[in-house]
């Protein structure tokens, strides 16, 4: 009953339960947001922005990270709780993971984004999945759904970043007419709780297909990867700025929602190019190409506005905007 009545981000433009985390963002706009950052213990805080002349003081909370050193990569360890951010807690949803460089970074979910008829790319199948029953498991927090990549600046030369995103989990045909996003968690844990710190994610998507124990490569492919190979992943890449001869910087227009210059500024746009020794182009001829799907930028000292639509959700684009705190000792 409640999901005749209360419909997806994706047409309502309303993140209204928790499972509109996972869900992508509406077709007809952006869904508006801000990011808080904490220096002191490296947290950040996502909040969904509810009047836009009062970032500061109003909002409410979706999702936060935590960022976690290691010897040879950074660790983003994204939850839905603010005061327990850590793999252990009942609250963590997924993770954003580095290189050394700090140039890639792979975007891990709990939960595999395709249905239970998808299968692991690890290629070794379970001895049950031949009984009536498949019953496949996943590592939790293990399944590769999208990976950043920043462009490496080998000569150290000033001037903007450029990034570009795969998205495992969509598909390139999803900005088509009439495209859709496969594989969207649709199960509503307690549907009457409006509270977003207070449920868990363990129990959005249908449990009965289990995936087998596998170990996904750090940059490999995705959890999505279709069989026939057919099927693309959708590929987004930074707008370029254009520079500016009387203010001597390079600019891009935020419409009035990123205020403050920046490295870490950016704007996705859907990419065109062919890959690497393909002839045909990676992506279909799309429509609306040049629609912001996602910007982010920075509005104050720890302040920064995140404005994402279709067909990324809000824990997808909380993970690329992530990527862009990370130190890069290639880049700039």
């Amino acid at each position: 009953m409640c999901k005749e009545i209360v419909k997806s981000p994706e047409t309502s433009g309303k993140l209204t339960f928790l499972v509109s985390l996972k869900q992508p963002g509406s077709r007809d706009g952006t869904i508006q947001c801000f990011i808080k950052r904490d220096k002191s213990n490296l947290t950040y805080h996502l909040f969904l922005c509810l009047n836009p002349a009062l970032l500061a003081e109003n909002g409410k909370f979706l999702l936060s990270a935590k960022r976690i050193r290691r010897t040879t990569y950074t660790e983003y360890v994204i939850s839905m709780d603010a005061g327990n951010i850590s793999r252990s807690s009942s609250s963590y949803i997924g993770k954003l993971r580095s290189n050394f460089l700090g140039t890639k970074f792979i975007i891990y979910d709990t939960q595999p984004p395709y249905n239970s008829t998808h299968i692991p790319p690890s290629g070794r199948t379970s001895r049950r999945f031949y009984s009536k029953k498949v019953s496949l498991k996943v590592p939790s927090g293990s399944c590769n759904i999208a990976q950043v990549t920043y462009e490496l600046n080998v000569l150290g030369t000033r001037g903007p970043r450029k990034m570009h995103c795969v998205m495992h989990s969509i598909t390139a045909s999803a900005l088509n007419a009439g495209g859709t996003v496969p594989g969207q968690p649709e199960v509503l844990p307690h549907p009457m709780e409006d509270s977003f710190r207070s449920i868990s994610f363990s129990k959005f998507l249908d449990h009965s297909i289990e995936f087998s124990s596998s170990r996904f490569s750090e940059f490999g492919e995705g959890c999505n990867e279709d069989d026939d190979g057919k099927m693309r992943p959708l590929v987004l890449k930074n707008k370029p700025p254009r520079w500016h001869e009387q203010l001597q910087c390079w600019c891009l227009n935020f419409r009035s929602r990123v205020t403050v210059a920046s490295v870490k500024n950016f704007q996705l746009i859907a990419a065109t190019q062919p890959a690497a020794g393909d002839p045909t182009p990676s992506q279909p001829a799309l429509s609306g190409q040049d629609k912001i799907i996602l910007q982010f930028g920075k509005v104050g000292k720890d302040m920064f506005t995140m404005d994402y639509r279709y067909p990324l959700s809000a824990f997808q684009a909380f993970a690329i905007c992530l990527s862009s705190f990370d130190t890069k000792l290639a880049c700039e």
